[in-house]
């Protein structure tokens, strides 16, 4: 069972791709050096921007297990972890939730393509 409403998540989905489309948002697959903020470097640049406020903001007032279903569900849809080891990425990511969740998604390229094809694998859709 998803722990998240499928709505939010598709809310999400869309405001993700409309962010990550923006010509000026480029956030490398890997960073240069792991010990590097780059992740929220990139982030700290588009501070300002409405898109990104509304999907930060709407991912920070979601609750604490909620986040973590949206992490399991990017790994899910990434490949990390099989349906059948849905149980497996939520206590995952429960171990490892903290209060840079939605930076974490944000900046993970592809992260709307990920939930979708998590939503996918579970039985869920975007669409109407």
């Amino acid at each position: 069972m998803l722990e998240v409403n499928p709505e939010i998540v598709c809310f999400i989905i869309a405001k993700a791709h409309e962010f990550h489309a923006k010509e000026q948002v480029v956030i490398p697959d890997l960073p240069e050096n792991p010990a590097d903020d780059w992740a929220l470097q990139v982030l700290a640049d588009h501070e300002d921007d409405p898109t990104y406020l509304e999907l930060k903001t709407t991912i920070e007032d979601l609750e604490p297990d909620q986040q973590e279903a949206l992490v399991a569900l990017m790994w899910l849809g990434r490949g990390d972890y099989e349906v059948d080891e849905w149980a497996a990425a939520l206590e995952a990511a429960h171990e490892q939730h903290n209060e840079r969740t939605a930076e974490y998604l944000i900046a993970t390229p592809l992260v709307a393509d990920y939930l979708e094809e998590g939503l996918s694998l579970l039985g869920y859709s975007c669409e109407e």
